[in-house]
């Protein structure tokens, strides 16, 4: 296992050996790896200096696409402080309930909606920094120190607040990085939201690597989007699978006109069909495509990779580069092949700490030296792994235990459909305990629903054909894409 570094000290180790790269491209700006090491340490300097601020300070960072936020983001680490990442389109709600939990010292970045400007302190501007870095003279984050504050997303709960150390976030990196195999020659566009882990995650790998980064806000722009690719010679991208659904929608298959220009390509946060995997494989034949799975306290903890994993497309991949996985069963045993169980996960990237939470409480997330993910899957013969569901969404009918996952897979294959959620309701008969219930979005009038049902009953067992079907017109959502199926138990 290699000698963990903290983020800060790789960057400030590519200002010292290759000061004039680019780092990061946004708009006209060409951003040097000697002039964001000198923004990151000025800003440092002013944080210490000017607004006082001391190891273990909380402090918000809205997280706009902007060099400054990269700048903010790194100068907070090397000060000591914890960032904890705000969505700049927050509602008022959440960003309260954010508030109330940690108590910020500060809130730095431009206001919005939900953030008048009475509530942000103005930072001094790095614009025009010429500051100086001796690299012998920056003391780097130390990796047992907090660094982050990420919320989750709630799928089935109450959002909880993890605390990810330098050190979790420099093994998230190296683990990652081995398996994308960044280099300082990759060019990213980084269209993803930078308040979340997965866009935030990129930051951090490519500049990590000594890469560098093109600033873009969002996929809605199509022709802004290919325009950047060919302009900056972009050779790797990371999206989620609603954004390659919007690209496809948008352009058809021009993304195959850089076939031989893209490198890699980072997919995650939601579910992608095989159908699409196989589609992108034959869109970009010699482009490096790889599918993660992990938490917000265990990024990217498993891989697939496309190509290489060609058989095994409906499954998560395996265990990424130094992590461990196991599927445990109900009374905590860990279960050899083929059986169901919770997915647990075991890694010096895996976090520990979460806010409000007691060591006691937080032993109730663990396993042995295991996270719980609260995924039921099946560690399959080859090694491969692949997921049931979430532990609180199997339907259990009459004892048999339903993957929802399973019956939407097929429902979201049939024309008129363009997306699904199954759940379990209490059996009308009072029979089988929990029936299910599927919701359906799309368009009624193109789906024919005899067709459903015969896909249905010709491709699962009785037990898990859905006993009502509803359109709705859309699903409930977290921030990051993922299907709130417990909030629709009630519709």
């Amino acid at each position: 296992m290699s000698l963990l570094q903290s983020v800060e000290y790789k960057v400030f180790h590519w200002a010292k050996t290759t000061p004039e790269k680019i780092a990061i491209y946004n708009r006209d700006e060409r951003i040097s790896y000697s002039q964001l090491a000198s923004c990151i340490q000025n800003v440092s300097n002013s944080l210490l200096a000017k607004h006082s601020l001391k190891k273990g300070d909380i402090v918000f960072l809205i997280a706009d696409k902007t060099p400054t936020f990269i700048y903010n983001y790194f100068a907070l680490h090397l000060s000591g402080a914890i960032a904890v990442m705000i969505d700049p389109e927050i509602t008022a709600q959440r960003f309260e309930m954010i508030k109330s939990r940690t108590r910020p010292r500060f809130i730095f970045g431009n206001p919005t909606k939900a953030i008048p400007r009475e509530y942000v302190t103005e930072m001094t501007s790095t614009e025009n920094s010429k500051v100086n870095v001796s690299f012998d003279e920056v003391v780097f984050p130390d990796l047992q120190d907090k660094a982050d504050i990420l919320f989750t997303t709630g799928t089935t709960g109450i959002s909880k607040g993890v605390y990810l150390t330098n050190g979790n976030i420099a093994a998230a990196v190296r683990n990652i990085n081995s398996f994308i195999k960044n280099s300082e020659t990759d060019i990213e566009l980084l269209a993803l939201p930078t308040s979340h882990s997965f866009g935030l995650g990129r930051i951090r790998c490519v500049l990590s690597a000594g890469g560098a980064i093109v600033l873009i806000n969002g996929f809605t722009n199509i022709k802004g989007f290919f325009r950047l690719i060919e302009e900056f010679h972009v050779t790797g991208l990371a999206f989620v699978p609603s954004a390659w659904a919007y690209i496809k929608k948008m352009s058809a298959n021009r993304i195959s006109d850089f076939a031989h220009q893209l490198k890699y390509i980072e997919i995650g946060s939601e579910y992608l069909s095989v159908s699409d995997k196989k589609q992108l494989i034959e869109l970009l034949p010699h482009t490096r495509i790889c599918m993660h799975y992990g938490l917000t306290e265990a990024s990217r903890s498993v891989f697939l990779n496309f190509k290489n994993d060609y058989l095994n497309l409906d499954t998560l991949g395996k265990a990424s580069p130094n992590v461990e996985v196991e599927v445990v069963g109900e009374s905590g045993e860990s279960l050899g092949e083929n059986c169901e169980g919770e997915i647990c996960i075991k890694g010096d990237h895996v976090a520990r700490l979460y806010v409000g939470l007691s060591e006691e409480e937080v032993k109730d997330f663990f396993w042995k030296d295991y996270i719980r993910t609260g995924d039921y899957g099946v560690k399959l013969q080859n090694g491969y792994l692949k997921i049931v569901g979430r532990k609180k969404e199997i339907i259990n009918v009459g004892g048999k235990k339903v993957s929802p996952i399973e019956i939407e897979e097929i429902l979201n294959t049939i024309n008129g459909i363009s997306a699904s959620a199954c759940v379990g309701i209490p059996d009308p008969n009072g029979i089988l305990g929990e029936v299910v219930k599927a919701f359906m979005v799309g368009d009624s009038l193109l789906c024919d629903m005899t067709e459903v049902k015969n896909k249905i009953t010709t491709s699962l067992e009785s037990y898990k054909w859905p006993f009502e079907y509803v359109w709705i017109d859309a699903l409930p959502r977290t921030e990051s894409g993922k299907i709130k199926r417990l909030e629709l138990k009630n519709k």
